[in-house]
């Protein structure tokens, strides 16, 4: 798996859904519950920012007050653009097996890598889905990260209480509606 050509096309995903919101929906609501449009792009605006400080060797308690406050400022779109340039730049840089820091403890850039394509991905989808446009995504990404997940579900994330209750799903299912529905997500 090229974790880093993954992660670009992951946030380019998400990206293109960002510059598709209309002014009237930065409030609507998502399948977030907790989260409406805004609340959505921040967090991942946030990811990318926290991104090239983590794969520079951080640790969170380094870098935590420097990054706190509102991501988006007043323009949500440009907050976006800038911080995910920055993160696709430190994700094409860093040797994947370097060693990051994050809040669960210490793994490879490579495993942290995967898991920001899938949170870019999933919630590209939960953007899609809120702002009511196009929701089908990339087909490929789909399919490595169901393979990753496939152990990730009930190793790490189900247990962490990070994700909703695995939904149910028809037998005839495809790949992206099973992925989602993994993901604590209704297709």
């Amino acid at each position: 798996m090229d974790v880093v050509g993954l992660h670009r096309r992951a946030c380019a995903e998400f990206g293109a859904r960002v510059k598709v919101v209309d002014a009237d929906q930065w409030h609507a609501p998502t399948p977030c519950e907790e989260w409406d449009v805004r609340d959505l792009v921040a967090h991942l605006v946030d990811e990318c920012r926290w991104t090239p400080e983590l794969l520079a060797g951080r640790t969170i308690e380094e870098v935590a007050d420097a990054l706190a406050g509102d991501p988006l400022g007043d323009d949500p779109v440009a907050a976006w653009d800038e911080a995910v340039t920055a993160a696709t730049a430190a994700a094409g840089a860093v040797d994947p097996e370097r060693t990051v820091h994050l809040s669960f403890g210490d793994c490879p850039a490579r495993y942290y890598l995967t898991q920001l394509t899938a949170d870019h991905l999933i919630h590209a989808w939960d953007l899609a889905r809120a702002i009511g446009t196009d929701e089908v995504l990339d087909a490929e990404l789909v399919e490595e990260i169901a393979r990753w997940f496939a152990h990730e579900e009930q190793e790490h994330y189900r247990p962490a209480g990070v994700i909703g209750d695995r939904q149910p799903v028809p037998a005839d299912a495809g790949s992206q509606a099973r992925l989602l529905a993994a993901f604590g997500r209704r297709p």
